[in-house]
């Protein structure tokens, strides 16, 4: 008896396992995953580094985070996950365990994702070929290290979203693409002095890492440029004055604007023409 119930769950369960994945698109969350910038943060600047394995340093304020392996190595990358693992990373910023990632994993901006796009997602890092490079510890700066604390910074600044579908409309999916799968506002909005996006001045660039300047992306700096230099910087990087972009914009235009498909490019741009014009950051 015990027998035959042992072999109900284990079809029950193959069976769960592939209406699962008939449900799923790889192919589509490939392209996600190019939206997301996924690749350039999981992937070292070595000319043979493997892609998605971990290792990419991103320094900040509190140290340095190190992109984490998200193959399908099973004990290395992501491989053992669930789909519930995956979509509970993205949008609630918590591991398998429960403990909470660092926001330096945008999960404040992938929690706009919806349940269709964060199951193929899931599909398309599930088919990543694994591998076993064991993920670098983050080096980070009293006392920022401790995990913990995280449970504050959530309650203060972390609001999980909904399993909403993708909007329809041009400006909807152009708000979408910006506001989480892109996360354009991790780099262009200012942050507080506990590492918050401010609220007050989304998309409004200012200074990062090394006094570098991070443009304005609100009408405030985009007015002059028409829908034809916008289109050409984010496919080429390319500026209306001759110019280019610099690193890591150029990075994201390689591995993420310039292939977007175009319905995808022009929601984009009319999403960033309806926001409201946010003045330049004071020098």
């Amino acid at each position: 008896m015990r027998r035959r119930i042992a072999i109900v769950l284990v079809l029950a369960a193959a069976f769960t396992t592939s209406l699962v994945f008939a449900q799923t698109d790889a192919k589509r969350g490939q392209y996600l995953a190019t939206i997301g910038g996924c690749f350039g943060c999981h992937t070292m600047t070595n000319r043979d580094a493997v892609g998605y394995a971990g290792g990419r340093a991103l320094k900040t304020p509190f140290g340095i985070f190190y992109g984490p392996n998200i193959t399908s190595d099973p004990k290395a990358g992501i491989g053992a996950w669930t789909m519930a693992d995956f979509i509970r990373a993205m949008r609630h910023g918590e591991r398998p365990d429960g403990a909470s990632y660092f926001p330096a994993f945008p999960y404040p901006s992938f929690t706009r994702i919806a349940d269709s796009d964060l199951r193929d997602l899931w599909a398309f890092f599930q088919s990543v070929p694994p591998n076993g490079r064991v993920n670098t510890p983050h080096e980070l700066r009293f006392p920022f290290g401790f995990r913990f604390a995280l449970v504050f910074w959530k309650w203060l600044f972390f609001k999980p979203g909904s399993a909403a579908q993708a909007p329809s409309t041009t400006i909807g999916r152009g708000a979408y693409l910006v506001q989480g799968l892109g996360h354009c506002g991790e780099c262009h909005t200012p942050r507080n002095f506990l590492g918050a996006p401010r609220s007050d001045r989304v998309l409004a660039g200012g200074k990062g890492l090394e006094a570098k300047s991070i443009p304005n992306l609100t009408p405030t700096r985009l007015k002059s440029w028409t829908d034809a230099d916008l289109k050409e910087f984010f496919l080429s990087g390319a500026t209306p004055d001759g110019d280019s972009a610099a690193e890591p914009m150029a990075e994201v235009i390689r591995n993420s604007t310039s292939q977007l498909l175009p319905v995808d490019l022009a929601a984009i741009i009319a999403y960033l023409r309806s926001l409201p014009a946010n003045p330049d950051e004071p020098r």
